[in-house]
């Protein structure tokens, strides 16, 4: 790799095999909120992003935000409760996060990757009907084992994805910006964690990649060790015995709800390394877990 580094026309020649393998094939990344740092690390993310456009490949971007909604609700007095990682959601709140979410977080991504030199634009899951959503519920039991169901407020998860607007936009060589909100059959307005949205819009999509990009390096074994590559019954292996736990799980489950609606392969990778997205789609070694079928 360092040979690669001291030498352009190397990693040029290195990239051309994936630049093929990936060319005019959608790769949808989720984009954390913990990923997304300081200014210069959204920049270079913006600018990875334009380059994939501009080599012929079709990048979707799902963004999280939850740094930014605790500091806005800080900022507004407002406290928070989570259950099981998902943020309890009530009317006030939910325009908070709404707020948030859909406007200045998702126009500084789409703003950092047209900055870059290509067209992005801003949309939220409610946007042409792209996220159709419904109520989440949790369902816990408590010290007796008797089950109890948890209104977690207006949080919801994705009942179908509508990829008009997506398909629209792609076909225009435009790179669309995705907020994780989402509307329900009767107009009411869910916060839904971005984690799932870009799993239902990778598989509705049909997607050659879905990167999972967060403040992990990615799934790591019994001993501490990053697993390069796994396969879903590897990682359903791993999650019956214990060694995925918390919040690895739910990103895992994210990548196998994917593949299992077509998407060819989903990583989880550290957001936070220089150039992740271009490491793990255009050299051999990668940066992070890939999870295959």
């Amino acid at each position: 790799m360092s040979d690669q580094t001291a030498d352009p026309m190397k990693i040029i020649a290195g990239a051309l095999p994936f630049l093929k393998r990936y060319d005019e094939q959608i790769v949808v990344v989720k984009y954390g909120g913990h990923a997304m740092g300081e200014e210069e690390t959204a920049l270079r993310f913006g600018r990875d992003i334009a380059l994939l456009e501009q080599v012929g490949i079709k990048p979707v971007v799902v963004h999280g935000g939850g740094p930014q909604i605790n500091a806005m609700l800080k900022r507004l007095n407002v406290q928070s409760t989570f259950v099981q990682g998902l943020r309890v959601t009530d009317e006030a709140m939910l325009d908070v996060v709404e707020m948030v979410l859909a406007g200045p977080v998702n126009k500084q991504v789409a703003e950092a990757i047209t900055r870059a030199g290509a067209i992005a634009v801003g949309i939220s899951g409610k946007d042409g009907g792209l996220v159709r959503a419904r109520k989440l519920t949790r369902t816990v039991r408590d010290a007796e084992g008797a089950e109890q169901v948890l209104d977690l407020g207006y949080v919801g998860e994705p009942e179908t994805v509508d990829t008009k607007v997506l398909t629209l936009l792609i076909g225009a060589d435009i790179v669309p910006v995705v907020a994780p909100v989402g509307v329900g059959a009767d107009g009411q307005t869910y916060n839904i964690n971005a984690d799932t949205v870009a799993g239902a819009i990778a598989g509705a999509l049909g997607a050659e990649r879905l990167l999972m990009l967060t403040d992990v390096r990615g799934v790591l074994g019994p001993d501490g060790a990053l697993i390069p590559e796994m396969t879903v019954a590897e990682v359903r292996a791993g999650i019956g015995s214990g060694w995925i736990s918390g919040g690895m799980i739910p990103k895992v489950e994210t990548c196998i709800y994917a593949i299992e609606r077509g998407v060819k392969g989903a990583v989880i990778l550290d957001g936070r390394v220089p150039h992740a997205v271009l490491r793990e789609l255009l050299t051999d070694g990668g940066a992070g877990t890939l999870i295959k079928p």
